[in-house]
């Protein structure tokens, strides 16, 4: 195995054997977390065989290839759970965001390892970043899915108007954490004010409606 499957053994292992323990919403969420790690393994494989048969290199891919790809696989668990389990669409929204946080922590383990711990700071400010954005991306896709999904004539075109939504801030992310100085900054920034200001909104509408 290489050490991408290595890593991901090591992080999956621990959480298979804790939701055998647990039970109920808390085994879901840790399945959750689960299936974001093998989304983001996967999506390792797929834009890796793209990149390959279209010859195109690294700096193409992340900015054409990889956004569509892991939006795609991170939204794939949370489809299958509301069509197949139809849950709350509150526990679907919460799920999704748990796929997000699995998928960045493998994304952030592999970098790490893949480029050492020599720059502290920017591996710091990339992590929170890279972390912020899976999580905006997800948070997009299922605050969206609560509106359309239970309309059926929105049902398709919503959904993938929703994944283009993710697809488009994931592209523009990789495409200022790419770059350096500023642009680079900003970059990493933009997820991390994005989660903020959706906090700050979302607390003030919970407040007008107590």
């Amino acid at each position: 195995m290489t050490y991408i499957e290595n890593i991901y053994v090591c992080l999956a292992a621990p959480l298979l054997v804790a939701a055998l323990c647990l039970r109920s919403r808390r085994r879901t969420s840790l399945l959750f977390l689960l299936a974001g790690m093998t989304a983001c393994l996967l999506s390792s494989y797929i834009s890796t065989f793209l990149a390959a048969a279209h010859g195109v290199d690294a700096l193409v891919a992340s900015l054409e290839i990889a956004p569509a790809v892991e939006e795609g696989m991170k939204l794939l668990p949370t489809l299958f759970y509301l069509l197949v389990f139809e849950p709350d669409r509150k526990d679907a929204a919460n799920e999704a965001l748990m796929t997000a946080v699995g998928f960045a922590t493998l994304e952030n383990v592999c970098y790490l390892t893949g480029s050492g711990a020599a720059r502290t700071l920017y591996l710091l400010v990339r992590g929170f970043g890279t972390g912020a954005m899976h999580v905006v991306c997800a948070a997009m896709v299922a605050a969206g899915l609560k509106y359309f999904w239970d309309r059926l004539s929105l049902r398709l075109a919503g959904t993938l108007g929703l994944l283009g939504l993710a697809v488009t801030y994931h592209a523009i992310y990789n495409l200022l954490v790419s770059q350096t100085g500023a642009a680079m900054l900003l970059g990493c920034l933009l997820p991390v004010l994005t989660a903020a200001l959706a906090a700050a909104l979302g607390g003030v509408r919970h407040f007008r409606n107590e």
